[in-house]
């Protein structure tokens, strides 16, 4: 049995100083019935906590490590930049450098601004929709986590669902009205209230691959209706990619599913593993924030070189020839793992991927909606992570999240987590 005393205690001291000992809700792990480990460093697919246990990671921070930990290219780069400073409050090279990488990777984005996490980036992007069109209604779908901004913590998923709330308190009514919230997957329903209500609406944001209900494949046809009504009706469709960017392919979900929203909101990945946000779209779109236009939005440390330099470095590294090959290998190699050691274990699961993002539930119904992913057993789920806690292979403390692959990743990574997979698998349906 791994001995966890460090952690612990290191969590008491936390309680006293720290709303519920974490800086980020899911960390504190209530959902899956433990205490969070605190990590003392990361290398390659590697965590090692504060007691010295070792862990194949696949939370990877939240998706941004596609790389591995301290990859040496991004390491190096942060150790140059940081020889000349840390933080000027003025512009930088290396902006106008990863605006042009994100601008030649992601077609339909022409011009884009740098903000410091997922949340501001789209925060801002719905304000610069409600400027551009004169229009205040913005549509969401269930399960989707937009960040937790008052306008997106309307059945969001992560977190929120995670810890089951009720969207929030402190979110004022007069918020909540200009956000509808409709199910994810389900073209009639959308079609039917952009007929009924098209007009009033700013903006249709969503997760192309929901990544905050588990992971969620976009259904057939889903996206390309939501290009459609929004273009129809004079609406801005806006591409949440701050997990899928740069992740399920070198231009995103967008790329992949051959679509091209009106805005675009990235993060995790062009930040290398530091605070960054992006957002982006049309010139005309894009003309319209300050100081080139009248909608505002500011940020002091927006751009700041250490963040760009880290994104600059992990972008060179994915663009790469041969690398979504190869990171599209091993995560079929895990998913295909997962999937096979369900039925072997004579488990309920169903077993989501798109690129190197996985999903497991623990349902026996097919997962197209955030319903769907609410049908998983919890209880076993928790107590699958903890098992799988214990035989070195850290997931994310919640139903609601996504498995993220990386470059790290080897094969005896992925078999020994099959492996493990199978063996609590079996002593869950046993039990």
């Amino acid at each position: 049995m791994k001995s966890y005393q460090k952690s612990g205690n290191l969590f008491e001291r936390a309680k006293l100083y720290i709303p519920g000992g974490v800086n980020s809700p899911v960390r504190a792990c209530r959902s899956v019935g433990t205490d969070p480990l605190f990590i003392e460093k990361a290398l390659g697919s590697k965590l090692i906590d504060a007691d010295g246990n070792e862990y194949v990671d696949y939370i990877g921070s939240w998706g941004p490590m596609i790389l591995g930990h301290s990859h040496p290219s991004v390491i190096s780069a942060i150790e140059q930049v940081l020889k000349r400073g840390t933080s000027f409050g003025a512009p930088v090279d290396l902006e106008v450098e990863i605006a042009e990488m994100i601008i030649n990777a992601v077609p339909a984005i022409e011009k884009v601004r740098m903000v410091n996490s997922g949340t501001e980036a789209t925060m801002s992007a719905i304000r610069v929709a409600r400027g551009v069109t004169g229009r205040n209604t913005i549509v969401k779908f269930d399960g989707c986590y937009h960040g937790h901004a008052d306008s997106f913590l309307v059945a969001a998923g992560s977190g929120v669902a995670t810890l089951g709330i009720a969207g929030s308190p402190g979110v004022p009514e007069a918020v909540i009205q200009h956000t509808m919230s409709l199910p994810y997957n389900d073209i009639e329903t959308f079609a039917s209230v952009m007929d009924k209500s098209g007009d009033a609406i700013a903006a249709v944001i969503v997760e192309p691959v929901a990544g905050n209900m588990g992971l969620v494949p976009p259904a057939k046809g889903f996206l390309e209706s939501l290009r459609k009504e929004t273009a129809k009706h004079g609406s801005l469709l806006i591409f949440d990619e701050v997990m899928t960017g740069f992740r399920v392919s070198s231009g995103g979900a967008q790329k992949l599913y051959n679509i091209e929203p009106d805005m675009s909101c990235f993060g995790k990945i062009v930040g290398g593993g530091l605070p960054v946000g992006a957002y982006g779209g049309r010139k005309d779109i894009m003309s319209q924030v300050a100081p080139e236009g009248p909608v505002y939005q500011a940020g002091t440390l927006s751009g700041n070189p250490l963040a760009m330099a880290a994104g600059i470095a992990t972008l060179r590294e994915i663009g790469k020839p041969g690398f979504y090959e190869a990171l599209e290998k091993s995560s079929a190699r895990l998913a295909n793992g997962l999937e096979q050691a369900a039925v072997n274990a004579g488990a309920k699961a169903v077993v989501n991927r798109v690129g190197s993002m996985v999903g497991i539930f623990l349902t026996d119904q097919p997962v197209k909606n955030f319903n769907d992913a609410k049908t998983s057993d919890l209880d076993k789920f928790a107590a699958y992570y903890r098992k799988m806690l214990e035989r070195g292979i850290y997931l994310a403390p919640s139903q609601f999240e996504s498995l993220f692959v990386s470059a790290a990743h080897s094969d005896q990574d992925i078999d020994d987590t099959v492996s493990a997979a199978e063996s609590v698998l079996k002593e869950l349906s046993a039990s």
